[in-house]
C-alpha cells in the first residue's frame, strides 16, 4: 500500500511556508493604511484599476521586504520565541528560496505599481523597500537603540504611497498621515520590547529597554503617546478630517495614554502586552475614522 505524503511535503503546506516568510498580519496594517491614503486623496471614488493594481503591488512588496527582513535575522529568530516558529529558522525554507521568492514577488509588484499606477509610486515603493529591508534591518537594527525611531520612516511610508497611486503627488496631507505612523511606531513597538526585553538581549539586539532600562523606556513611550494624541489632531486643525474624525482621535488617544500612564506608574508584562495589541487596533481604528470621516463628514 503506497504511503501518503507528509503535510509537509504537500504543495499547499509549502505555499503556507512562503505565505509565512511575508509576515501576512504586518502586511495587512500596511496595505490597509495605504488603501486609506488611496481614498483619503480623492473627494470620490478611487479608480478600480488603481485601487486593484496599487494594493496587490504594494502589498507584494510589502511581502518581498518582509521576506528579506526574515532571511537577514533568521539566526536571531532563532533565539527569540516570537520569532522562532518562523519558517527559515525551523528550516521549512532556505536562504536561496527566501531570496529567489522575495524577488519574485517583488519584481512583479514594482512592474504591476509602474504599468498600472504610475512610476513616481513604484519609485516611493522601492524606496520603502530598501529603506525597511536594507537600510533598518542591516544596519540600523544591530547598532542603535533608536532604530525603530529612525526605520520607523519606512513603516510609515503606506499612506504616502497609497496617496501618489492616485494622485501621482506627495502633497502636504500625505505628509500628516506619514507623520502619524511615524510617531506612533516608537510607543508601539517599544511596548514590544518591554516584555521582550531577555530576548533582545539574548539575541544581542540594542533595544532601548536593553541599552537604556525598562523605566526610561516607560517614560519615552508616555512622552511619544503624548506627542501622537497631539500630531492627531493635525488633521481637523488643517480641515483635513471633521468633527467625526477629531471625537474618534481624541477617544482613542486617551485609551493610548491610559494605557502609557499605568505602564509608567505600575508596569507589568502583561500591561505591556495589551498596550502593544492596543497600539495596532488603534491605528487601524484611527484610519478607519479618517475614512469615514471624509465621505461624512459634518
Amino acid at each position: 500500500m503506497k504511503a501518503l505524503p507528509s503535510p509537509e511535503n504537500t504543495l499547499g503546506y509549502r505555499l503556507y511556508q512562503y505565505f509565512q516568510l511575508t509576515k501576512p498580519r504586518v502586511v495587512s496594517l500596511i496595505v490597509f493604511c495605504a488603501v486609506i491614503g488611496m481614498f483619503l486623496s480623492v473627494p470620490g471614488a478611487v479608480p478600480p484599476v488603481v485601487l486593484v493594481a496599487a494594493t496587490t503591488g504594494i502589498a507584494l512588496v510589502a511581502g518581498a521586504a518582509a521576506a528579506v527582513n526574515c532571511l537577514i535575522e533568521q539566526r536571531i529568530d532563532a533565539v527569540m520565541a516570537r520569532t522562532r516558529g518562523r519558517p527559515l529558522p525551523r528550516g521549512e525554507v532556505n536562504s536561496r528560496q527566501t531570496l529567489f521568492f522575495s524577488g519574485v514577488i517583488g519584481g512583479i509588484g514594482l512592474s504591476l505599481l509602474y504599468w498600472f499606477v504610475n512610476p513616481l509610486t513604484m519609485w516611493l515603493t522601492l524606496a520603502t523597500f530598501v529603506g525597511y529591508a536594507i537600510i533598518y534591518t542591516i544596519f540600523l537594527k544591530p547598532a542603535t537603540p533608536q532604530n525603530i525611531v529612525i526605520g520607523g520612516a519606512s513603516g510609515a511610508m503606506p499612506p504616502i504611497l497609497g496617496w501618489a497611486a492616485v494622485t501621482g503627488e506627495v502633497t502636504s496631507e500625505a505628509l500628516l498621515l506619514f507623520l502619524i505612523i511615524f510617531v506612533w511606531t516608537p510607543p508601539h513597538f517599544w511596548s514590544l520590547a518591554l516584555y521582550r526585553t531577555q530576548e533582545y538581549a539574548k539575541a544581542g539586539m540594542p533595544m532601548l529597554p536593553v541599552t537604556h532600562g525598562p523605566e526610561y523606556t516607560r517614560l519615552q513611550i508616555l512622552l511619544y503617546t503624548i506627542l501622537l494624541v497631539g500630531v492627531t489632531i493635525m488633521p481637523f486643525v488643517i480641515q483635513m478630517s471633521g468633527l467625526i474624525y477629531l471625537a474618534s482621535a481624541l477617544l482613542l488617544g486617551s485609551v493610548f495614554l491610559a494605557y502609557a500612564i499605568r505602564m509608567k506608574l505600575a508596569y507589568s508584562d502583561k500591561l505591556a502586552h495589551k498596550t502593544f495589541r492596543y497600539s495596532i487596533w488603534y491605528l487601524a481604528a484611527l484610519f478607519a475614522a479618517l475614512l469615514v470621516d471624509h465621505y461624512f463628514r459634518f
